[in-house]
């Protein structure tokens, strides 16, 4: 006897339904993945391009800046290098744009000192406002370049007695100022030797020591004249451990004046402050300890004076 259709129960209806749009919802499925995929792809080739695009930009202006200040610089030097007649107001407006477009790159005390001379020398009517110029623009130049600075390093400011400064026999101490820039912690001592009314300068030593440093780092001993010329990313001393200290004449009167001395990374000098070997390859040294953890760096460091 033949056997009795089976009865279906409602998953079975269920199968037979949906058992024909798999194929469908396959289709659709592979279709949306494919269309957001193909989305995302171009959405990356965008980016990608833009970012080309961009850096072309960018690129090709630094290109035109470069060659802007070249010829700038170039027009502008050759202003104090050729003979020529004695025009201060001319000489002055070149030392100007000098100071504002190259300060950080250039060593411009030289030229300010040769003004200075000049206007010292002349019997110019104009020569006290001709002074009060390039004073004004190093001081400013001297602001902007500390106010940069301070971001990545840390400064003091000391005062020092011109009075008291002419009865002392050896130059009188400033009040010593303790610091640390990235985890190297030391003590900057100022000693005020005497004074230069002429120049507008005054004669200091600089000492630099690091109090329980592990290794131990050497001193640093520097002996110099510091005026409203002297710029800090330009002049400043080597220290140890790859930092520079820089003193600058923030205030200058008849009888005292404000001296003001920063600490920083030797990164934030002058472009044309080429770092050490022995300190390049410290810091790498260092960037291996911190990421493999190993012994501590050798007792390596540098220092040196002013150049």
């Amino acid at each position: 006897m033949a056997d009795a259709p089976k009865h279906k129960d409602f998953w079975d209806k269920v199968t037979v339904v949906l058992h024909p749009m798999g194929g469908v919802l396959t289709a659709v499925a592979v279709t949306f993945v494919g269309m957001k995929g193909s989305q995302v792809l171009d959405r990356r080739q965008s980016v990608d391009t833009n970012a080309r695009l961009y850096s072309e930009l960018m690129s090709r202006r630094e290109e035109a800046e470069s060659s802007l200040r070249k010829d700038m610089f170039v027009s502008i030097i050759s202003s104090f290098l050729q003979p020529s007649r004695e025009d201060l107001d001319g000489k002055i407006l070149n030392l100007e744009l000098l100071a504002y477009n190259f300060n950080d790159s250039l060593n411009l005390k030289p030229l300010f000192l040769d003004i200075q001379r000049r206007l010292l020398r002349s019997k110019d009517p104009d020569r006290f406002e001709y002074m009060q110029r390039i004073t004004r623009v190093a001081r400013e130049t001297t602001s902007k370049q500390l106010f940069s600075l301070l971001g990545q390093g840390k400064s003091f400011t000391r005062s020092v007695d011109f009075a008291e400064l002419a009865t002392a026999g050896g130059g009188i101490p400033l009040d010593p100022e303790s610091m640390t820039i990235r985890k190297t912690a030391c003590e900057i001592s100022l000693r005020v030797l005497k004074q230069d009314t002429d120049q507008q300068q005054v004669k200091v030593r600089l000492e630099v020591k690091y109090p329980g440093s592990k290794p131990e780092l050497p001193d640093t001993r520097a002996v110099f004249d510091v005026g409203y010329f002297d710029f800090p990313v330009i002049d400043n001393t080597r220290l140890a451990n790859g930092l520079r200290c820089a003193v600058t004449l923030t205030n200058l009167s008849k009888d005292a004046a404000d001296l003001t001395t920063v600490c920083f990374p030797g990164e934030y000098a002058s472009l044309k402050d080429r770092p050490y070997y022995d300190e390049v390859i410290q810091k790498l040294r260092e960037a291996n300890a911190e990421d493999a953890d190993p012994a501590p760096p050798s007792d390596e460091s540098s220092s040196s004076t002013r150049p």
